[in-house]
């Protein structure tokens, strides 16, 4: 599937958390147990002007979004960031999220990040393969921290090294 990415408007934050929402409710990729709404993600974006959130598009709509954070406010960490992103349901498989995540350690090399952590719940396999796949090694869990629809989670950390001129993990 062709995509196009490009940073979030202010006409994509519905769309963003209706995305998101999807997962909310039928899921356990995000983590939150009631629905969000636009200024969530609003919120999000301006508390990290400097770091990417990107949107993209097909045929005509968001089919998802995906953005770095600062892992942490101390400016020791400001070469690490967090990754997140989420694809409309009926548009994963197709290639979106390796496009996301290029794109995010493109951007991030770009504002001097050379560390990218996810943290994904123990029940999204997909997002724990993709991860893998990528890139990624796990390096820590914490067990049994979420609870929602009844079930309880752990939480996975993953971490990636990204290199100046090509993609790499730390050992």
């Amino acid at each position: 599937m062709k995509a196009s990415i490009c940073s979030a408007r202010e006409s994509d934050w519905g769309e963003v958390a209706a995305i998101f929402n999807e997962y909310v409710r039928d899921s356990f990729a995000a983590y939150p147990e009631e629905p969000v709404d636009a200024s969530f993600f609003r919120q999000k974006a301006a508390a990290s002007p400097s770091h990417p959130f990107v949107v993209a598009e097909a045929e005509g709509r968001v089919a998802g979004f995906a953005f770095l954070a600062p892992f942490h406010t101390a400016s020791s960490f400001r070469h690490t960031a967090t990754v997140t992103y989420f694809i409309r349901p009926g548009h994963t498989g197709r290639g979106i999220g390796s496009a996301f995540l290029s794109h995010l350690e493109a951007a991030g090399r770009r504002l001097g990040i050379t560390i990218l952590l996810a943290h994904v719940s123990s029940l999204n396999g997909g997002s724990l393969r993709f991860h893998l796949r990528h890139g990624f090694k796990e390096c820590g869990r914490f067990k049994r921290v979420g609870r929602k629809a009844g079930r309880e989670f752990d939480v996975v950390w993953f971490e990636k090294a990204l290199s100046a001129g090509e993609e790499g993990t730390r050992s």
